[in-house]
């Protein structure tokens, strides 16, 4: 009865987002008797995880319609000897990483669990007005006849590595169709390959 109300409502809740979104339990046949927590730890957990933000913190105020700071609630496992949870913060602005990644963990402090980090991707803020992505259109323009569509997203990626360690360097992230990303039907487009490799050639002519 809980389990198909709950499975319910979520399902109206993410119909637009995750059509194929499901909540069941069903019994192992020929399993052991489980053991369950004690209901403090039950309550210690549950109030914490209840507690933790989950999805956008701040949306960016130089360009719209992108999210800036972000934190999700990411695995939980449970062993034998421990319960562990991790949650991920990203951000284009390398204090607000920070920033998060403390709250999160001011939350987790108070369930009296124990907390570590872990260094990610940096923050890459977008500069518009870089040098390099002027060349970049103009070169796009130059081979393919149209503007190039510049945008902003909210991932980490390599050029937050780099630029932690050459602090100032004018980059530009670019490279072929790909969809699905990090998930089991990731895929590209084979024919948008060739495509930015000569984009590629063509930019490194032009610096």
């Amino acid at each position: 009865g809980i389990v198909k109300a709950v499975d319910a409502t979520v399902r109206a809740e993410f119909a637009s987002t995750d059509a194929d979104v499901r909540i069941s339990l069903e019994s192992k046949p020929g399993a052991k008797k489980a053991k369950v927590l004690k209901k403090a730890l039950q309550k210690k957990i549950s109030y914490t995880i209840s507690s933790l933000p989950h999805g956008v913190l701040k949306m960016s105020p130089d360009i719209n319609g992108l999210v800036e700071t972000s934190t999700n609630v990411a695995v939980i496992r449970t062993d034998k000897k421990e319960i562990e949870m991790e949650t991920s913060q990203r951000s284009s602005v390398a204090s607000e990483i920070t920033e998060s990644a403390q709250m999160v963990s001011s939350i987790f402090t108070m369930g009296h669990a124990d907390v570590s980090h872990e260094h990610a991707y940096p923050g890459w803020k977008p500069d518009m007005n870089s040098k390099i992505l002027k060349v970049a259109q103009s070169t796009y323009k130059k081979l393919y006849g149209k503007e190039v569509e510049v945008k902003a997203i909210h991932a980490g990626l390599e050029c937050g590595i780099i630029g932690e360690k050459y602090p100032g360097i004018d980059m530009v992230s670019f490279g072929p169709t790909l969809e699905g990303v990090h998930s089991p039907d990731e895929k590209i487009y084979i024919d948008t390959v060739e495509k930015f490799w000569k984009f590629l050639l063509e930019i490194l002519k032009s610096v």
